[in-house]
C-alpha cells in the first residue's frame, strides 16, 4: 500500500475561510495548507490579505502558505478530449498514489512547471523526504509531490519513459517501470521535457 507522500488538492475557494467575503479576480489573497486531523492529507483554506494579517498569534500554523492571485474558474477546454492532457494524468496518479508512480509524478511536474502551467510555490523537508508543492496558475489546483531525488544520469531514461507514457495514454504499471540503473540513449526529446532537476 502506498505511503501518503503526494497528494492532489482542488482548486481554490471562491470566498475568504476567515470573513466569507468572497474573492475578486485579480486579488491577491493567501492560500494555506494544514494538517488534516482526519487523514493524512491536508486541509486548504484561502484568505483575503486583510482576514489572513488579522489571524490571531495563537493561530494553527499552517504546514505551507504562499500568496496567489485569485483568478475566475473557466470551463475544461481540452483540445483533445479523446487523450488525457499531461496535467490530467498527473492528477489521476497523484489520486491513486501508487508507488511506482512516484518518479513520474514528479518528472510530470517538472515538465508542466516548465511549460508554465503549474508553478512551484513552496518546498517542505519531512523526514521521509522533500516535499514540493505546485499550484496550477490558472485553476489554483494544489499537488503535493514528493522529490524523489533521481539521480542526473539517469533522469533521461525516465523522461522517455513519461513522453511514452503520454504518447501511448496508457496507465504505467509497476513490472513496465524503466530500467534506471542502465539508461537508455534517447533521441532529442519534444518541448514538454523538462530540465534537470537542480540539485538540493
Amino acid at each position: 500500500m502506498a505511503l501518503a507522500e503526494s497528494w492532489h488538492i482542488r482548486s481554490r475557494g471562491r470566498e475568504c475561510a476567515a470573513s466569507q467575503r468572497p474573492f475578486v479576480a485579480g486579488e491577491t489573497i493567501v492560500t494555506a495548507l494544514f494538517p488534516d486531523p482526519e487523514s493524512s492529507g491536508y486541509l486548504r483554506r484561502d484568505y483575503c490579505l486583510e482576514a489572513w494579517n488579522d489571524l490571531p498569534p495563537e493561530a494553527a500554523a499552517p504546514f505551507s502558505h504562499w500568496r496567489t492571485i485569485h483568478t475566475a474558474q473557466v470551463g475544461d477546454k481540452s483540445q483533445h478530449p479523446e487523450r488525457e492532457q499531461p496535467e490530467e494524468i498527473l492528477r489521476r496518479m497523484v489520486e491513486e498514489d501508487q508507488d511506482h508512480t512516484e518518479n513520474t509524478r514528479y518528472i510530470l511536474a517538472v515538465m508542466l512547471e516548465r511549460k508554465r502551467i503549474l508553478r512551484e510555490t513552496d518546498t517542505q523537508r519531512t523526514p521521509t523526504g522533500i516535499l514540493r508543492i505546485y499550484e496550477n496558475r490558472k485553476t489554483g489546483e494544489v499537488y503535493i509531490v514528493k522529490d524523489p531525488d533521481i539521480p542526473l544520469d539517469q533522469v533521461d531514461a525516465l523522461q522517455q519513459e513519461v513522453l511514452l507514457l503520454l504518447e501511448s495514454n496508457e496507465r504505467p504499471k509497476a513490472s513496465e517501470e524503466p530500467d534506471l540503473s542502465d539508461p537508455s540513449d534517447p533521441s532529442d526529446p519534444s518541448d514538454l521535457t523538462p530540465d534537470p532537476p537542480a540539485s538540493s
